[in-house]
């Protein structure tokens, strides 16, 4: 519980984003990492639309995107990321950083933090990830 704790303090001090206590499961073939959902307006709206299977493209190599099934709230955006951040670019591309950075104007809306090894999606080319809460 102390390393849930400390995962989300961490990502609270380097990006403003506070969390919830709701998890979150991402799974694809090349392994699965579980994440924390931040508490905000977006993050519930995400949670809500669970279970998710989404096409993810590599991106920048720093990043996997995918389309939702439907938009998201706006909320208070951000340009830093950790690698690990979940995050959404417009109101509907989901985005799993795996890499540490900035994002231009206007930023990024934050869905929560991996914990774990997000490297697993250091990798060039497309996944299918599943998007589902913990049994």
């Amino acid at each position: 519980m102390r390393k849930i704790a400390l995962a989300g303090a961490i990502l609270s001090a380097f990006t403003g984003a506070a969390m919830s206590q709701e998890r979150i499961v991402v799974s694809s073939d090349w392994g699965e990492v579980s994440a924390e959902v931040a508490d905000n307006e977006a993050g519930t709206a995400f949670l809500r639309m669970l279970p998710l299977t989404i096409e993810m493209q590599d991106h920048l190599r720093q990043e996997k995107t995918g389309r939702l099934p439907g938009p998201l709230p706006e909320g208070e955006r951000q340009r830093n990321f950790s690698a690990g951040t979940l995050g959404v670019g417009s109101t509907r591309d989901f985005v799993i950083y795996y890499r540490g950075g900035r994002v231009p104007d206007p930023g990024i809306v934050i869905l929560g933090q991996v914990e774990g090894d997000v490297s697993i999606f250091d990798r060039p080319g497309s996944v299918t990830v599943k998007v589902t809460r913990p049994d």
